[in-house]
């Protein structure tokens, strides 16, 4: 089983136990487990192979977890999940993630009148039998109506991450096919969209015959939906459909062009080829019936008198026009990042402890980094208080004549309560490196209630950073009503800074977000939003946002020098890192 496949049944797990009721730090053990699975670079498979015994080194996996994950990859079945299973519907886990519902009322839901699945809870709530319940009253159940409209529309869709989890063992193992020149994932996956539908792989090929028997031996396949010479369709044990074209090497380029999409995208740059008395399509670049080009992108591109347009911008947003006036951006990568300002502890609700997440800060290469932990408001997270902070902040101080190699800064990440009143009182604020504002409950406003929530809270002299701005979950939670232009229009008057979170199941701004900030002069932030040390590596996935987004390296201001960013976090105080540490680190960047 390749590494996404055990995270999910870990993650269904940890799901069926929170719907059950029992120990929170049991859940969370489940979820660290199958969030360490989903970003590991090897293959869990191989290092069971090898010797199990060394899955106790991973992070948040103990010997009681290890076991049951090598019981996983040998025997494909989790004797854990199929024992909950046998009490409660699976059903229930997908139900769960409507919006209104949580863990605690589908219980509820499947005790009281036996709805298990969203198609009975749909039809309940529009007879009007959910009402019978205590507690749903007519908004909530709207809200659950809405919630089920919205799941029908993302079904089938992957996230990014997740598609990458499949994507990669895939395009592993059709490399070792005879003949193949070159294996590239294609469509929305290569222009790093958040969600994915089918997964589409193109191979360049001399013998396209061996393709199809490849990918028909890859383990993860349950069903074969189409097989011929060029074009091979599969659906694997995840449910993701998968779709394999092999293709001469000679029109590689076209080829991947012409996968990679988007349509619109497409359609532009044939009408410009038209226009040139040529035909494009996926076999390469024509006139009449000699072929002028396609073994490249590149040869695509210069057909119609551009430059190569990036994946990630090919959505017809005005790319062609950008790269007929030699306007393309110069697009922000990973490794202009200079550190990662949001991050959680053990302190609230993180894995791993402060040191571990600055030694695996350092270990990226990072010149600084700030630790944010929640304020208290967030029970759920154990958030802290004034006091609590203070302690933190001794230890930090602590830390810092120890670690010399990077520059640690102390923030919060602080709930914005329902009048926009921030979490924390001045006082506490004042002390702090960084304050990242964020909205995590009463989620349900009014446009313009909400509007006015978060414009009051970026208004307050210490907030620095508006932290995933819509509040979105990826497959589970739509985004607040908000008016982004008032935000976006705020953030630029008042020098404060949006963020685009991380987490696979945020990427919170969207691309379109991201744009709008951008080209109103916006400074964005991009942030892991980590809870445990393999979760730096996040930042990949909210760089991708910020390349959809048309975003260089000087919109980001993570990219900064830590002298030239200070003032961006703490406008008008000078902050209490030590300047020698400060100057030191200054000119480090990532490896």
């Amino acid at each position: 089983m390749d590494n996404a496949d055990v995270a999910r049944m870990l993650d269904e797990v940890a799901d069926l136990l929170e719907i059950k009721g029992e120990n929170l730090f049991r859940v969370r053990a489940y979820r660290t487990a199958a969030r360490t699975l989903e970003s590991l670079g090897e293959s869990v498979e191989s290092i069971c192979k090898r010797d199990a015994s060394r899955l106790t080194e991973l992070p948040g996996i103990g010997k009681d977890l290890a076991g049951k994950i090598a019981d996983i990859v040998r025997t494909g079945r989790c004797a854990v999940l199929e024992e909950l299973s046998a009490t409660l519907p699976r059903t229930l886990v997908e139900m769960m993630r409507i919006t209104g519902v949580g863990p605690k009322r589908a219980r509820l839901l499947f005790e009281q009148l036996g709805i298990h699945s969203i198609d009975d809870l749909e039809k309940a709530a529009q007879k009007g039998e959910l009402q019978q319940v205590r507690g749903f009253g007519d908004a909530l159940v709207a809200h659950i109506l809405q919630g089920c409209a919205e799941h029908r529309a993302r079904k089938g869709r992957y996230r990014l991450s997740e598609a990458d989890a499949h994507a990669a063992p895939l395009v592993a193992w059709l490399r070792e096919a005879p003949g193949v020149e070159q294996v590239e994932v294609a469509g929305s996956l290569r222009r790093r969209r958040e969600t994915i539908g089918d997964l589409d792989i193109l191979v360049a090929t001399s013998h396209p015959e061996t393709i199809a028997d490849r990918l028909t031996r890859y383990a993860e396949v349950r069903e074969i939906l189409a097989r011929g010479e060029t074009k091979c369709a599969v659906v694997l044990r995840s449910g993701m459909q998968v779709d394999v074209r092999a293709v001469e090497p000679a029109t590689w380029g076209a080829a991947l062009h012409y996968f990679t999409g988007s349509k619109a995208h497409n359609i532009a740059v044939r009408l410009l080829g038209m226009k040139r008395g040529l035909k494009i399509s996926e076999y390469g670049v024509f006139r009449g019936a000699r072929r002028l080009g396609g073994r490249t992108e590149q040869e695509v591109f210069r057909a119609v008198g551009l430059p190569w347009v990036p994946p990630e911008l090919r959505e017809d947003r005005g790319e062609l026009d950008a790269a007929r006036a030699g306007m393309l951006p110069e697009l922000v990568e990973l490794r202009d990042l200079r550190g990662d300002l949001h991050m959680h502890t053990k302190a609230t609700d993180g894995a791993s402890s402060l040191r571990e997440m600055v030694d695996g800060a350092r270990a990226r290469g990072y010149a600084y980094v700030a630790i944010t932990d929640h304020s208290r408001a967030v029970r759920v997270a154990h958030g802290l208080g004034s006091a609590e902070l203070r302690k933190q902040a001794r230890e930090l101080r602590a830390l810092r004549q120890e670690v010399k190699d990077i520059v640690i800064l102390q923030g919060a990440e602080v709930d914005i309560l329902e009048d926009g009143s921030l979490d924390l009182d001045d006082e506490t604020l004042g002390e702090l490196d960084v304050v990242i504002v964020a909205v995590h409950s009463a989620l349900h406003m009014t446009e313009a209630a909400m509007t006015e929530r978060v414009l009051r809270a970026m208004r307050h002299p210490r907030a620095a950073i508006l932290a995933h701005p819509t509040g979105r979950l990826l497959g589970s939670r739509e985004p607040c009503a908000i008016d982004l232009e008032k935000i976006v229009k705020a953030a630029r008057d008042l020098g404060v800074l949006l963020e685009i979170d991380a987490q696979p199941e945020r990427l919170d701004l969207g691309d379109v977000g991201i744009r709008m900030a951008k080209d109103a002069g916006v400074k964005l932030v991009v942030d892991s939003d980590a809870h445990r040390v393999s979760e730096l590596d996040y930042v990949r996935y909210g760089i991708d946002q910020a390349r959809r987004g048309w975003c260089e390296a000087g919109d980001v201001a993570n990219t900064l020098p830590l002298a030239r960013l200070l003032p961006l976090l703490r406008p008008g105080k000078r902050s209490s890192v030590p300047v020698r540490a400060r100057s030191s680190a200054t000119e480090k960047r990532p490896g």
